[in-house]
């Protein structure tokens, strides 16, 4: 088995306001991230011409615009994303939404994750919704629902990789946001966990925004995440 590379398994959460505010950080992170995450501000403020911009330097595009929509919407829509060069598309994890999406990326490289339960969701979040399940349960589920409908992976928390992993086996990818060094605040995740906690418990690829965004010297507290991952990931074997 090779080695896993932390750098290419840290995606840095683009969460800013502009174009510019993202030209800017992806500057000042050259060398340290490789796989970046364009969510709904940035793609709002600047669309798939900030995508187009990330794939020309080189770079791994997670677009995370969790789709969900009728059928027709979320198959065409797919296969533009597709087109666009992105690796990584998230999509609800409903059936109808995840099957369409499945249909829309035919014939690309683009991989399918299934948005299980969001990082800032608890048990009573789920009650409010009517769902009467525990978060693992319910996330361990829907993994199993992306699995059977020819998805990639999910998005979830790093409380859950140990349940998703005993429902879809070792191969199915597990990437986790709401990941933080540890003594940083959780902000609004609120199933945080270190990258060293998650990666111990199956995780694939670690989203952090934040705890690099925020920092001084961002480039100097993603290279300290990447040692972190990869003592992490070594560890794990």
């Amino acid at each position: 088995m090779s080695k896993l590379v932390a750098r290419d398994r840290l995606i840095f959460a683009l969460d800013v306001p502009s174009a510019e505010e993202a030209e800017r950080l992806l500057d000042l992170l050259q060398g340290q991230v490789s796989f970046v995450k364009v969510g709904l501000e940035l793609y709002t403020a600047a669309g798939p011409d900030m995508v187009k911009r990330v794939v020309e330097r080189g770079m791994r595009v997670f677009l995370d615009l969790k789709f969900l929509d009728i059928e027709e919407t979320v198959r065409r829509a797919t296969a533009r994303v597709a087109a666009m060069g992105v690796d990584f598309l998230t999509v609800h994890a409903n059936r109808k939404a995840l099957k369409a999406a499945v249909q829309g990326r035919e014939g690309s490289s683009l991989k399918l994750l299934a948005v299980t339960v969001l990082t800032n969701f608890d048990g009573q979040d789920l009650r409010d919704m009517g769902i009467q399940r525990t978060v693992q349960d319910l996330v361990a589920a829907r993994a199993l629902l992306a699995s059977e409908v020819g998805c990639d992976g999910v998005v979830a928390s790093g409380e859950e990789p140990e349940a998703i992993r005993q429902k879809v086996g070792p191969r199915f990818l597990i990437v986790t946001p709401g990941v933080r060094p540890a003594g940083k605040g959780v902000d609004d995740h609120a199933r945080a966990t270190t990258p060293t906690q998650t990666i111990a418990a199956g995780a694939d690829y670690l989203v952090v925004g934040r705890p690099i965004r925020d920092a001084a010297d961002p480039a100097a507290a993603a290279a300290a995440i990447v040692a972190e991952m990869q003592t992490a990931f070594d560890a794990r074997g």
